[in-house]
This record gives structure tokens, sequence and C-alpha cells, in this order.
């Protein structure tokens, strides 16, 4: 997992963690103040948010002193509402699956390459061509996804259980590549445990200092719950290194979460 921490990756992070909380839009001048305190400077976030703007995920206002600000579309809002659940969910075991099966028209690939990116992205494991797999409890997020890209009309989704014929733990080695969730995994713990430690043994943070610690942590956690769709725990190897990085990211959400938000005013 390469580390992202871009402009507009912490921009995303920042409204998800603490951006919704404003009353009203969030006004250009608190976003340079609170990504500058993450290490982006104002054109950076300038841009950044034009990007984004051209994307659809934020809308122009305006603050209520008349200055340039900014709210989350709908879509926006639909997007990080599912996140939450992914991000600081604990979901119960279950085995039940969630299957997609799609066909698209060889006329519209463009259509069959944005389907298979995005249930990746989702967290989905390849079966077979057209046919992938996810944890059932994935089924509202992926509704609204298809329903967002307008994809509805090439997908039929199912729920059900595996019946055979190799052992579903053998199954999943197949159908995600452990080894690489394994490794993102582990790079999560390599770049956040240390600072985990620093916590428990030293003073506490500042306001700011806990700010900009829990977004880099957050802005790293949060495609790990996509990329890793929280698998079984009977079907993953015995020293699956995605407790231990689940456990660091919900500690330093505890610790730094709430005493971020004094910073993250206004």
């Amino acid at each position: 997992m390469v580390e992202q921490h871009t402009p507009r990756s912490l921009i995303v992070t920042f409204y998800g963690a603490y951006g919704r909380a404003f009353e009203g839009p969030v006004p250009v001048s608190a976003l340079i103040r609170l990504l500058g305190a993450a290490g982006v400077d104002a054109p950076s976030v300038r841009s950044s948010v034009s990007r984004l703007k051209r994307r659809g995920f934020l809308l122009p206002e305006r603050a209520a002193d008349g200055s340039a600000a900014y709210v989350l579309s709908d879509e926006a809002q639909q997007l990080l509402d599912d996140g939450d659940r992914r991000i600081y969910g604990n979901p119960e075991p279950s085995d039940e699956w969630l299957v997609a099966v799609f066909s698209v028209p060889e006329q519209e690939r463009s259509k069959r390459h944005l389907l298979r990116s995005r249930l990746a992205r989702l967290g989905f494991g390849s079966v077979a061509p057209g046919v992938w797999i996810a944890p059932a409890r994935l089924a509202e997020e992926t509704a609204h996804t298809l329903e967002r890209l307008r994809l509805t009309s090439y997908v039929e989704l199912f729920r059900g259980a595996h019946l055979g014929f190799a052992p579903t733990a053998e199954a999943v080695a197949r159908w995600w590549d452990l080894t690489a969730l394994a490794k993102q995994h582990e790079e999560f713990l390599d770049r956040h445990e240390p600072a985990l430690r620093a916590l428990r043994s030293g003073p506490e943070p500042t306001p700011e200092e806990a700010y900009r610690g829990y977004l880099l942590a957050l802005d790293s956690w949060r495609r790990l719950p996509y990329a890793d769709p929280g698998l079984p725990r009977d079907l993953l190897p015995a020293d699956w290194p995605g407790d231990r990085a689940a456990a660091v990211f919900a500690e330093l959400h505890s610790r730094l979460w709430d005493r971020g938000t004094l910073f993250a005013q206004p």
C-alpha cells in the first residue's frame, strides 16, 4: 500500500472525520487552515477543492460572512456514510456471501472496466470472469455504488452460502490475494504503531497534534477496510495482521479523534 496523503485524499479524509460536524458549509479559509496543519499549502488546497468540485464531491456555497465555502453533495454524503460502516464498524461474523454477476456488451467495454474496478475497490474478490464475491453485509453499499454509477442494468446480485466444492478457506485464498492484503496491514502497522507507542508513553498531545495525527492515521487506514472487506476470521491465516492493524487504529481513534475536534472548529 503506497502511502497517499495527497491533498485531495486529505480533504476527503477531513470531511469524513470532521467536516460533517460543521454547521453549514466549510469556508475555504477553514480548509486552508486545517489542511495546513497536515502540511498542505494553500494553492494545493484550492486546486484539490476545484478537482473535487468537478467530480461532484463538493458543491460551492457561501459561508455566513459571504466568503467562499463548500458543502458535500448528496452522493458524497452517502459515500462517507457508507464509509463510516466500513471504517468504524465491527461486523458480526457471517458465512453469507454477496455474489455479483455481470455482463456488459463489447461495445460498452469501458463500463465493463468501470464495473470491475469499482467492485475491486469495494473489496470484492474475483471468482471467474463476470462473477465477483464479497461478504453479504456489503449488499447495501454495493447497491448504492452501482446506482450512483448507473451500472445496475448490467449486474445481478445474489446472496447465500458457499456449498462447495473446495473448502471455503481454500476458495477465499483464490478469490483474494491474501498475501498482498497482509502486506498492506503490515505497512499500516509499520507507519502507525510507533506513533501509538509514543502516545502511550508520552505527554497528552495538544489539540493540533491530535488532529494532525488522527487525520494522517485515518487517511492511511480508510483504504484498508475496502482492500480487506472483513473476511470471516476462521478463513484467514492464523497470524493475520489485520487483527492488530484494526486494534491499532481503534486505539488511535479513541486517543486522538475527540481531542482533535478541539482544533478542527469552524
